[in-house]
């Protein structure tokens, strides 16, 4: 994908060829700012502090942490306390612990004889395998905006929630990658961009990422979306996921099961475009069994943004003293979702559906 004309991706081996470079997600949209990684806490730190986000750069990063972590120890004792670190930072996501378990199960194979360089390989064959498989999202995903423009004949209007671009993984995204296959395939299309209170990823992140690319979309209140089905405005939605379970249930950035809702209530096709990795195939009820990350409060009460100087300064918007409570995510039922987009295609969000794509 592009910023300012030119290609770029979320994260990259840095000229050292040891640390680890990252566009700091945090500093979006009013600087592309990098940052270097190249500690093992460092790589734990950014993804706590979402630095770095979207489950599949979640993944992608924890592998590179796992890489940094055996430079400094390459003891299976150290490589098991590395694991446990990076798997703190973030629960609900499950491309963190996929990441984990495949780099851990490499490193301890006794037949390693360098730990340092396998891990290295891995975390960059892991960030390739990331492209490909966006990609693939993408050109299946594209296919669903393609017919409903041949059904329609005329643009083609998808909402989103948070964001699931470009800057959610390595390049391409999950969500997003369909849009823009679709959009540089030449099909006519626009995107409704939700806010994706609090935090704003919406509206920082995925219009920055459309803007870059030229794609036409619109910042709309996150509680608008049910009246644009209302009044016929939206096609189709489409949007991530950070945890998926066997039998099709979505956990998706808080906010998502209301559009899903919405959606079903107004007859317009809803899907999760998501890697297979984000499958977690232990789970059957992800209302009961996905656990939902809760930040800090201050993410509600607080918002950032740029100061008519310029500056960059956070103000608290909530009444001082009241508490907040602050849900990362919350879980779509299948029976809400149209489809599950995947590398592979595009499958019912069912336990029939799902299986065939097992690994």
């Amino acid at each position: 994908m592009r910023v300012a004309g030119v290609p770029r991706r979320t994260i990259w081996r840095a000229a050292d060829g040891v640390s680890v470079d990252v566009i700091d997600q945090t500093r979006l949209p009013h600087e592309v700012v990098e940052k270097r990684l190249a500690t093992l806490a460092d790589a734990a730190e950014a993804i706590r502090t979402m630095v770095v986000r979207g489950a599949p750069l979640i993944g992608v990063t924890a592998a590179y942490g796992l890489a940094l972590a055996v430079r400094a120890d390459a003891s299976e004792a150290g490589i098991r306390r590395a694991v446990e670190t990076l798997a703190a930072t973030r629960p609900t996501a499950v491309n963190l612990r996929w990441a984990l378990d495949r780099v851990a199960a490499v490193l301890l194979a006794p037949e390693v004889n360098d730990r340092v360089a396998a891990a290295y390989r891995l975390a960059d064959e892991m960030a390739e395998e990331d492209v490909a498989t966006c990609r693939a999202i993408g050109e299946h995903g594209a296919e669903l905006i393609r017919e409903t423009h041949r059904r329609t004949g005329r643009r083609v209007n998808v909402l989103t929630h948070c964001n699931a671009g470009w800057l959610a993984a390595v390049d391409w995204g999950t969500a997003l990658a369909p849009i823009y296959a679709a959009h540089d395939g030449g099909v006519p299309l626009h995107v409704w961009v939700d806010e994706t209170r609090p935090r704003n990823q919406g509206a920082a992140l995925t219009a920055f990422e459309l803007g870059q690319h030229g794609v036409p979309h619109t910042i709309v209140a996150d509680n608008a979306g049910g009246h644009l089905m209302q009044h016929g405005e939206v096609d189709l939605c489409i949007v991530g996921s950070d945890r998926t379970t066997a039998t099709g249930d979505v956990a998706n950035k808080v906010g998502t099961y209301l559009k899903a809702l919405a959606a079903h209530d107004n007859g317009v096709p809803f899907y999760a475009a998501l890697p297979l990795s984000t499958v977690d195939w232990t789970l059957r009820n992800g209302v009961a069994e996905i656990p939902i990350e809760e930040r800090n409060a201050r993410e509600v009460t607080h918002m950032t943004g740029r100061a008519p100087d310029g500056a960059i300064v956070t103000v608290e918007i909530a009444a001082p003293g009241s508490p907040a409570a602050n849900p990362a995510f919350d879980v779509t039922p299948a029976r809400l979702v149209s489809g599950i987009i995947t590398e592979k295609g595009v499958v019912p969000a069912t336990p029939e559906g799902l299986a065939p794509l097992r690994p």
